[in-house]
């Protein structure tokens, strides 16, 4: 079979997979779904997870073709218009992916232009952030890598004020989650008003395998937005290469654990995904690191859809990305599918077979 044939197969799997997904959850947003049963747990605002949801009807719409598609998707992404006002960096996450393959869709172009406004209007020049907020309780003034990803490229699109937030925002994570070779820092810190210092949260804990695909993918999109990595080129591209030599990034096994603490313990597919899509996003950035990024990048994506993606006759229903971890030290969804790490599978097998520009997302 070709690279192309086991791609095309992939996709089409998760893609049928949406369908049945859409026609179960209703106008909920799916989260995780038991590995025994593909049953999901959903939310009714969507989370932090709703933009992915969005995405991922977006991508059936272009994979189809079919109006009714576009329609989904478009009522969708409506739906995640509460989110513009919420006090959180998880915007980013929300409204980027939610809206960025909405292409000629009005609704989504305004949706995510009043989302980088309000990014932009809660930049905090003072710490260099968009606070992690309050919106899903615990203190406010947060830096997290998961703030980062769509962050930057949901700024980026609100002018050279919104460029240079994205830009001061991805190097103040950088500062505080990206420690020297060898060195695993914690992908979460608090600034201590009283003190005027961050200091490092206890949770997640280092070594957090998608809190490192998190940051390499907030990188990469920096890298590929001129008006951003002119801020700081040089520092982009070290904390790039720095990165990807941490924890086998390249060069270790292509479904990380869950938790570097635990190298026994669950898997993530989903770090896995974000991570080959980050690859190839940096595979579109010159550099020396163009063709490991590459061939790493697919060579993860294959993995994936031959080992972790269920097909007819497992007894679940074919499509699932199976494997994913939420959240390792509570025990929650840890063997699961998640919708993230759905959408960024189908992401990547997209960009493969053309229909997406992955540059661009």
């Amino acid at each position: 079979m070709s690279s192309a044939d086991w791609a095309d197969r992939a996709l089409a799997a998760v893609m049928a997979r949406v369908a049945v997904t859409e026609a179960a959850v209703g106008a909920r947003f799916p989260l995780y779904a038991d590995p025994g049963n593909g049953s999901w747990t959903t939310t009714g605002r969507g989370s932090w997870a709703g933009g992915f949801w969005a995405g991922l009807l977006w991508l059936r719409a272009r994979y189809t073709g079919r109006d009714a598609d576009r329609r989904a998707a478009a009522e969708c992404t409506a739906r995640l218009e509460g989110w513009t006002g919420a006090d959180t960096a998880a915007r980013g996450l929300i409204l980027w992916y939610g809206t960025a393959l909405a292409e000629g869709d009005d609704g989504a172009t305004a949706l995510r232009r009043r989302g980088a406004l309000a990014c932009l209007r809660d930049f905090d020049t003072e710490r260099g952030i968009v606070p992690w907020g309050g919106a899903f309780g615990g203190p406010r003034m947060l830096a997290r890598v998961d703030g980062v990803p769509g962050t930057v490229p949901l700024l980026a699109g609100a002018g050279p004020a919104g460029a240079a937030a994205a830009a001061a925002h991805l190097d103040r994570h950088l500062g505080l989650c990206l420690g020297s070779a060898g060195e695993q820092r914690p992908p979460a810190w608090r600034f201590d008003d009283e003190a005027g210092t961050w200091s490092p949260c206890e949770e997640p804990r280092p070594g957090w395998s998608r809190g490192r695909a998190w940051l390499l993918l907030g990188i990469a999109d920096a890298l590929l937005r001129p008006e951003v990595a002119a801020h700081s080129p040089v520092r982009l591209a070290e904390a790039a290469e720095r990165l990807m030599a941490q924890d086998g990034v390249v060069t270790g096994p292509l479904i990380p654990p869950a938790e570097g603490a635990q190298p026994d313990g669950p898997v993530d597919t989903s770090a896995a995904a974000i991570t080959a899509v980050a690859l190839l996003k940096l595979a579109r950035v010159p550099g020396a690191w163009t063709d490991a990024c590459s061939y790493r990048g697919v060579a993860t994506l294959s993995r994936l859809a031959e080992a972790h993606l269920s097909r007819e006759g497992d007894g679940l229903p074919a499509g699932m990305l199976l494997d994913g971890c939420y959240d390792a030290g509570k025990g929650l969804a840890v063997r699961h599918e998640l919708v993230w790490g759905d959408f960024f599978l189908a992401l990547g097998l997209a960009s493969l077979d053309g229909l997406v520009d992955i540059t661009r997302v």
